[in-house]
């Protein structure tokens, strides 16, 4: 075995992974109970989130090129914060990705259950991870081919509803919700038919819905050619929240307005019968199915890397850097597996499991605005630390520090209203157990290997 991982991810794996990382099943199944509570003026939130949300990425983008041997933004966060932070940023990526990925495996068997409901959940569990576990044992490149044709379905299915729905407000549809007009956004009790709290209140919906945006900083250790994928890659977020949030959305509302819209159903399932799709139920899940899939695919991926980047830095076993002749770590991905099996065990013994990960995913968005802001604070040293590096970089974050203290000011703001919604509050309480709890390892393993030098 070797230690280092290989470059298989070509500029099509890293836009697809890109775009696949911004659409998940937040929006195909959270839509209803976002407008629910929210109405018209959800379009506005994901606009405020999205510019927050690319500004970070052209920071965690400029980093990360400011030195190709970096494989993960933990890595940026031990070279210009320091080891701790390296540390407490790879962990609670990795804890993020552990709980996120539990729940979706859970998702995946809900999903099947539509066509199977005679099939114990716990077996479609194990075969997702098994499935998962063996493609992405092949190479990475196997898992650059699985993203490309999970995010392939999300955004023809996006881009085929958006297309008739135009088409459908062109031509003044007449739908049982009544004529379809761009009125419809306005017209029902108008864009802010909850007033201020409904509209901030839907900022953490909203920030739900972009988790795995930021994978692009766990593939640049694999891509061919950083300097000209990564850049791209970014540059294209604003369109993609354009077209797939925002654009979706806006159509969905135009022609079913959105007191009429069911907060516990999919949109996307009414909207498609509302079209004459036939199957629209069965298509729709399909769809989520795919994006469940995806999200577990990438949280094996991204948490085999942090492992592998951990293991580097001596700050977990070394083995977990071991990885065959194709460059994939192999023990980092069978660790990762077998943690996320437990799912498997949770489905046997609670076939209602999705409950039980209500808390627990919580939790781990609230730790990934923790790590989003440690990537931004690493950028912030960055600057500082290598003022001419900056100066000469080719792909600068306009605004520089200034944007990047925005931003972390945006991220406080979110955490805020985390804990001020009632489903969301219990999850920022008990969030700092897991920081604490880090300490206490850090500390010991120093101590550990300042008595092993002597």
């Amino acid at each position: 075995m070797q230690n280092s991982l290989n470059r298989e991810l070509s500029n099509r794996h890293v836009q697809l992974i890109a775009i696949g990382g911004s659409i998940g099943t937040g929006l195909f199944l959270g839509a209803g109970q976002s407008i629910s509570i929210t109405g018209p003026s959800i379009l506005l939130t994901y606009t405020v989130v999205g510019l927050f949300l690319f500004i970070f990425m052209r920071a965690m983008g400029e980093v990360l090129l400011s030195n190709t041997g970096y494989k993960t933004f933990a890595d940026v966060a031990h070279d210009e914060i320091g080891p701790f932070a390296g540390f407490v940023t790879g962990w609670t990526y990795w804890l993020t990705w552990i709980t996120s990925g539990m729940a979706e495996i859970t998702a995946v068997a809900k999903y099947v259950e539509f066509w199977l409901p005679d099939l114990p959940n716990w077996i479609t569990s194990l075969s997702c991870v098994l499935i998962l576990m063996l493609l992405n044992l092949t190479s990475t490149k196997v898992f650059g081919e699985l993203e490309f044709w999970f995010s392939i379905i999300k955004v023809i299915t996006i881009v085929f509803l958006i297309v008739i729905g135009i088409v459908m407000i062109v031509f003044a549809f007449h739908t049982p919700y009544g004529k379809t007009s761009l009125s419809n956004l306005v017209s029902h009790d108008g864009f802010f038919p909850h007033g201020a709290s409904g509209f901030f209140m839907s900022f953490q919906m909203v920030v739900f819905s972009f988790t795995g945006l930021e994978m692009l900083g766990i593939t640049a250790g694999e891509t061919k050619d950083p300097h000209k994928t990564i850049p791209k890659a970014i540059n294209s977020v604003p369109v993609r929240i354009l077209l797939f949030y925002i654009g979706a959305l806006a159509v969905m509302m135009t022609i079913m307005p959105w007191n009429t819209i069911d907060p516990n159903d999919s949109p996307f399932v009414s909207l498609f019968g509302i079209i004459g799709i036939p199957f629209a139920t069965s298509v729709i899940n399909f769809v989520v199915l795919t994006a469940a899939s995806s999200a577990c695919n990438s949280g094996i991926f991204a948490n085999s890397r942090i492992l592998h980047g951990l293991s580097e830095k001596k700050q977990t076993n070394r083995y977990l850097m071991k990885t065959n002749k194709r460059g994939v770590p192999v023990i980092s991905i069978l660790v990762t597996c077998l943690l996320l099996s437990i799912t498997v065990l949770l489905n046997y013994f609670i076939p209602n499991a999705t409950q039980v990960f209500f808390y627990v995913t919580a939790i781990s968005t609230i730790l990934l605005v923790a790590v989003w802001m440690f990537i931004v604070y690493a950028y912030i040293k960055y600057i500082k630390n290598n003022p001419e590096k900056h100066k000469k970089s080719h792909y600068k974050l306009p605004g520089g520090i200034h944007s990047a203290r925005v931003v972390q000011l945006f991220f406080v703001f979110v955490l805020v209203l985390l804990f001020i919604a009632p489903d969301t509050r219990m999850g920022v309480v008990l969030s700092p157990l897991w920081f604490i709890l880090l300490g206490i390892i850090y500390w010991f393993m120093m101590k550990k290997s300042k008595s092993t030098n002597e």
